[in-house]
């Protein structure tokens, strides 16, 4: 256990006094609750009885009489502690010892209690009894406020995603974010579920890797002795589903590809993908726009949402462009009929990177990723793209060279794939044939894998069917204006957390004078320390060594400032 911080010290000590009393600081019975804090504001009678429990915050003893804030899950309630109410005998212990003493903010307490406006109108319980329900040995990342002036507020992002369990407490609008994901997918599966389509599982373990081009991850089964596979995307199961006769499917996916993170990566995301036979793309097009419709009127009120700088609005219908229309466009070039040659040669001169290992779909990708992708900023579909971007998508009806598939563009960002799909097993092994020659000449976005037991359940017959993916963090990011995937996520994934270095006293002694003064000249700094040379030299050196100062020459001399 890591050392413990002087208030940690003292709530231990409270613990083990609470203990002394005859309190148990963790009970297990259940604490009778009939009351949240919004429904004691929205059904406010003074002089009702209520019943409430949750975390104590803000505690502002005064005396004889106290008042506190308690937080629960749907807000905050003013309480007050008055020793005479809760000791109504000549036994004052429970108010003078345990509430004074021995309780803290954060800890969980249960109140009886009865309403009442205080003399400024703050509604208000009034404790006639309370119950410790769990003892909170951690102080919490409270703000601290100073003539209207908010200090060491919870905002450091790594410190928010790592202790999430802290960061919905002391920020409470957080939680607005988590609520809103959870109508989203509560509206889809709604609107899902009105259309008469079937909510399904798929496997998570596979022993092949398809539907998507991405780096698995890999495990491997004890009993069986073979790899298995972390699914990178659940297609190809779906669509076994539509060939044994479902007419519509669809799944909340939790994928996992083991790839990098950024501010819209993470390596376990998820994703809404559905099938629905007898439909192609354009059907896809329109009921696609009415669901976002649907959605971020159920999320937000409104279609209108904020993301950045721009006002999106998700009413349909949205504005339809073809991929080669596009390109032509934002570049002058036109890829129709196009060569791989001529293709990567536009790309060089339009100053796209590209290498030797990129088949002629992955070269239109790159010019379209970098030269138009980020100026649609209203919803819009990109249509129609060239067959070596698409295996899994069945040919254009007018253009053996394309597809038909759309992908939704907003703010420069695509949040859905959707395509008809190809049920033409012939074809569809050919272009998985394709891509293993691509993947042997170097492309890592090409799959390694036939998986020939869908290739066998498309010999069986599917018909025709149409399919649309949807990146649901990307989309709740876009319906709160959260620039970053970590904000929609609970538990994002993380860097391991590195351990605080052991310091001598007089390191941290140095590193607060060092924090305060955030740059400071080295004679300064020594000056300031008051250490002898001796000390001082092992000191700064302890502090360089764990990387957590660092000194640096300038023609102004030597400086010194936290790492």
């Amino acid at each position: 256990m890591s050392q413990l911080s002087e208030q940690e010290l003292v709530r231990r000590e409270k613990l083990t006094k609470l203990r002394a009393l005859g309190i148990n600081p963790y009970p297990a019975d259940l604490y009778p609750v009939n009351h949240t804090s919004k429904q004691v504001k929205d059904k406010f009678e003074t002089g009702k009885q209520v019943i409430i429990a949750g975390r104590l915050m803000m505690i502002k003893v005064q005396g004889k009489a106290s008042f506190a804030q308690l937080q629960d899950a749907e807000g905050k309630i003013q309480v007050y502690f008055n020793r005479d109410e809760i000791c109504p005998g000549d036994d004052k212990e429970k108010y003078n010892e345990v509430f004074k003493k021995l309780i803290d903010f954060g800890d969980f307490v249960g109140i009886e209690g009865e309403l009442f406006t205080t003399q400024v109108g703050e509604k208000t319980v009034k404790v006639k009894d309370f119950t410790l329900l769990s003892k909170a040995l951690k102080p919490l990342p409270l703000p601290k406020e100073k003539d209207g002036v908010v200090y060491d507020a919870f905002t450091d992002p790594e410190q928010r995603y790592r202790q999430r369990y802290a960061d919905l407490v002391v920020n409470p609008q957080v939680k607005d974010v988590f609520v809103k994901r959870t109508k989203l997918f509560n509206a889809m599966r709604q609107f899902f579920n009105d259309s008469g389509y079937f909510e399904v599982e798929t496997p998570v373990l596979q022993p092949i890797p398809g539907g998507a081009a991405a780096r698995p991850f890999i495990t491997h089964h004890n009993a069986l002795d073979i790899p298995l596979y972390m699914r990178i995307a659940n297609e190809l199961y779906l669509k076994r589903l539509i060939v044994g006769g479902f007419d519509g499917v669809y799944e909340f996916s939790k994928n996992f590809r083991n790839e990098g993170m950024d501010r819209t990566h993470n390596p376990e995301f998820t994703a809404m993908e559905i099938y629905v036979a007898y439909k192609d793309y354009n059907w896809m097009m329109d009921f696609c726009e009415r669901l976002l419709e649907h959605c971020a009127i159920a999320v937000n009120g409104t279609t209108k949402v904020t993301f950045g700088e721009h006002e999106i609005d998700f009413k349909a219908p949205y504005a339809r462009v073809t991929m080669a229309d596009s390109i032509k466009h934002f570049t002058g070039f036109d890829i129709t009929g196009k060569t791989e040659d001529a293709i990567r040669q536009a790309a060089k001169d339009l100053g796209v990177e590209v290498d030797d290992t990129m088949g002629k779909g992955k070269l239109i990708d790159e010019i379209f990723g970098e030269k138009c992708e980020g100026n649609y900023i209203q919803p819009t579909y990109i249509t129609d793209y060239p067959k070596e971007m698409s295996p899994l998508c069945k040919e254009h009806r007018e253009n053996p060279d394309l597809t038909e598939r759309f992908e939704l563009m907003v703010c420069g960002k695509e949040i859905a794939n959707a395509y008809s799909e190809l049920n033409d097993p012939i074809d569809q092994r050919e272009r998985f044939e394709h891509q293993l020659k691509l993947a042997a000449k170097g492309d890592d976005e090409a799959t390694e894998f036939i998986d020939h037991d869908f290739l066998r359940a498309l010999e069986y017959g599917m018909p025709p069917t149409s399919g649309m993916g949807i990146g649901m963090d990307r989309l709740i990011m876009f319906l709160t204006n959260n620039q970053s995937i970590q904000e929609v996520l609970f538990f994002p994934q993380m860097r391991p957390e590195k351990k605080a270095p052991a310091i001598s006293e007089e390191g941290k002694a140095l590193l607060d004078l060092l924090k305060k003064a955030e740059r400071i000249l080295l004679n300064d700094l020594k000056s300031q320390s008051g250490l002898s040379n001796k000390k001082w030299d092992k000191t700064i050196k302890e502090l360089t060594k764990n990387s957590l100062a660092k000194v640096e020459k300038t023609d102004e001399g030597l400086f010194v400032e936290t790492s």
